[in-house]
């Protein structure tokens, strides 16, 4: 069964002082409201707050009887302002930035009365906002598990979003082609050269490995807007989370990278990670062994359940 997409509005003014109405979205799953430990769980790029059930984007992971158990928990999912599941679009998109739409979460948060959270968990950009929550609110969580994602957008992954921004302003097709060159980036050439290993389809007169590609762009197409897509876009390009205020999170920190991840690289989340743990001891590193690259979070379950299973 569904859970509801339920709303909270409120009156917000970005870090660029712009003043927006909010029509902030969210669903939750598993136990009532405040009669079990909450989880609140960040989406990633292009997905949203339908996280566990039939169509649920990380049902593998967040359902009854899976690692996150819905009968054991409360999961809560807000959808970022501007993603259009709930047919909210944000026209001037660079008016926010990650610390804003963290800011939101927290008030979304303030408003339903919820102080503390068992757990925050994210993947890419979800778990990117989930640093800046709380960097802003440092005692807002007990545990914090941020996969696939940095406290930061390093250079490498700002380049690559500022390539998808000049495909998103451009006129033919611009959603599709920022599509297929993300989903290059998603990847690695050992996952695709393994998967597709040059096969040619007679039939189409092209390489299977282009149809995949020109599948993904037409199936995002149908089902996410440019608008959308281009606010997305720029929030994966300008994660800032404060460094120096990293130290001050007291929740239990786990964070989880993919060792071939092109986008949010192992070997820079674990220089976070041996940074941190200077200072902290209650910071902990996980590696998911993969050759699909960042979009193993998304894939390797089997890994992710059972490093998830052991933190919770």
């Amino acid at each position: 069964m569904k859970a509801e997409l339920k709303h909270i509005n409120f009156s917000y003014q970005t870090n660029s002082s712009k003043e927006y109405h909010i029509p902030l979205s969210y669903q939750l799953f598993g136990k009532d409201l405040f009669s079990a430990p909450i989880i609140l769980v960040n989406h990633a790029l292009t997905g949203n707050s339908d996280v566990s059930g039939e169509k649920g984007w990380w049902k593998q992971l967040i359902g009854e009887n899976q690692v996150i158990d819905t009968n054991k928990y409360t999961v809560l999912c807000f959808n970022i302002p501007g993603n259009g599941f709930d047919d909210f679009l944000i026209d001037e998109y660079e008016d926010f930035t990650p610390s804003d739409i963290a800011n939101i979460f927290l008030k979304g948060l303030e408003i339903l009365n919820i102080k503390k959270l068992y757990a925050i968990i994210g993947g890419s950009l979800g778990g990117g906002i989930g640093w800046e929550m709380l960097v802003q609110h440092p005692n807002l969580a007990g545990i914090f598990i941020p996969v696939a994602c940095d406290f930061k957008t390093h250079d490498w992954l700002h380049a690559q979003c500022l390539v998808q921004k000049f495909l998103l302003n451009g006129n033919d097709q611009p959603l599709q082609k920022a599509r297929i060159h993300a989903m290059l980036c998603y990847r690695t050439p050992q996952s695709l050269n393994d998967r597709f290993q040059n096969r040619y389809n007679q039939e189409k007169q092209s390489l299977e490995s282009e149809d995949w590609l020109i599948y993904h762009g037409n199936k995002l197409n149908e089902r996410f807007s440019l608008k959308s897509y281009k606010l997305m876009n720029h929030l994966l390009m300008n994660i800032n989370a404060e460094e120096m205020q990293l130290e001050k999170i007291e929740a239990r920190m786990h964070m989880i990278s993919v060792d071939t991840d092109l986008f949010f690289p192992a070997s820079e989340i674990r220089m976070c990670f041996e940074k941190l743990k200077e200072k902290k001891e209650n910071v902990f590193y996980h590696e998911i062994k993969s050759i699909h690259g960042h979009d193993a979070f998304l894939m390797e379950y089997e890994q992710l359940n059972n490093i998830i299973k052991n933190i919770l």
